[in-house]
């Protein structure tokens, strides 16, 4: 069976976007160029940005079309995050609310797209 290992996201400037995730989730890129941006996080999850520019084949989609997701165990966490964010100026596409699943917000980056933040309903 195959195991996904990375998600790559389509943006207008890789380095652009480098620069909004490492303030955002405090992490250092591994790799780094105009046309092309990683992070590795320590549970293995590894999200790049690929330039909407230079992608090929060319890329149908950019921003908005998916949700890079960020579980919290509690749903205080999800509030803390959402305050945070706020304050970091992101855009909130979605408040706070309780839905089927769970206790959730979604954000969006500089190319539109969406970061859920949730807490699982028990």
């Amino acid at each position: 069976m195959l195991s996904p290992t990375m998600t790559i996201i389509y943006v207008d400037s890789p380095e652009r976007s480098a620069d909004f995730y490492q303030r955002l989730l405090g992490a250092e890129p591994v790799e780094l160029s105009p046309t092309f941006a990683m992070f590795v996080f320590n549970n293995g999850f590894k999200l790049a940005m690929w330039s909407k520019h230079t992608v090929e084949p060319a890329a149908k989609a950019v921003g908005g079309g998916t949700e890079i997701c960020f579980v919290c165990q509690q749903p205080e966490q999800v509030d803390d995050i959402y305050q945070q964010w706020l304050a970091k100026g992101l855009t909130i596409a979605q408040h706070p609310l309780e839905m089927d699943f769970g206790y959730t917000f979604v954000a969006e980056d500089p190319d539109g797209h969406r970061l859920r933040v949730y807490k699982l309903n028990e």
